[in-house]
């Protein structure tokens, strides 16, 4: 939100949260764009300005780049309009394009905000060994085409757990904040047909953390970086040592944590 705008936005009777799932592929990331320049934020105001009869503003848990998919966003917004949330929903859903869609919506707290009130985030990373190119996953995970070490890659991730300076898979770029997060829980599972999905919990994450540490990952999965390599990149604390970015198609932003109390009116 716009921070001029706050005050005003907070005068409005209603704080409304919802929870949104989209597909990123078309849209240059979550966090609003200048026509004509789309991202999912234009739609997804545009939309509810026309159900609750109004200009709205939305706060958002996570501001996914390009390309990068939600399961679980978490979104916040001031109103004066008297749609019921229960109700909400089906009539955002209506005006909306197939690849973003509202999952849920409940009345929140004056004081709630889909940022500022996370206690965690949850992401999957998908990866597909691949000895062609799949044109039906192409847009919606990593496409390796080389077999890969599961095994080593799972002892890599095994050490990112806990709390630590995440220095070396921090992008530049970012907001300026400490480069130190706990990640409570990593998992690679091996779904079939070679696909593969890392799923990520923690208190939070850095500006590309999570692509950066799957391509090293995925590196230390290939052969190219030994486990005392991997261990060394991350104990340096010099982004310069990890590899590069890994595509954002294969990121996914699963879930947002709040505390109890947040979510008292969430309607399953």
């Amino acid at each position: 939100m716009r921070p001029e705008h706050v005050d005003q936005m907070k005068a409005r009777a209603r704080n409304i949260a919802l929870k949104v799932a989209y597909d990123g592929t078309n849209y240059h990331g979550f966090q609003r764009q200048t026509p004509p320049v789309l991202a999912v934020q234009n739609v997804l105001e545009r939309a509810l300005a026309k159900v609750c009869g109004e200009q709205v503003e939305l706060a958002a848990a996570g501001r996914t780049d390009a390309g990068v998919h939600a399961y679980g966003q978490v979104v916040n917004f001031f109103t004066d309009g008297r749609i019921p949330v229960a109700r909400l929903p089906r009539a955002v859903n209506g005006l909306l394009p197939p690849d973003i869609v509202v999952t849920q919506a409940w009345e929140a707290g004056r004081d709630f905000s889909a940022r500022h009130s996370t206690t965690g985030k949850a992401y999957v990373y998908r990866l597909e060994e691949c000895t062609v190119p799949n044109p039906f996953t192409r847009s919606y995970a990593w496409q390796i085409f080389q077999p890969l070490d599961h095994d080593a890659m799972r002892a890599a991730l095994a050490l990112l757990v806990g709390t630590h300076d995440y220095s070396s898979f921090r992008a530049a770029g970012g907001a300026p904040m400490s480069p130190v997060r706990t990640l409570d829980e990593i998992r690679l599972t091996e779904e079939g047909a070679g696909r593969l999905s890392c799923y990520l919990h923690g208190n939070g994450f850095l500006y590309h953390m999570v692509r950066n540490i799957m391509s090293t990952v995925v590196n230390v999965g290939l052969g190219r970086i030994s486990a005392e390599q991997f261990a060394e990149i991350f104990a340096a604390r010099d982004r310069r040592l990890a590899s590069p970015t890994a595509p954002a198609c294969g990121l996914y932003l699963l879930s947002v944590d709040y505390a109890a109390d947040e979510l008292s009116d969430v309607r399953e």
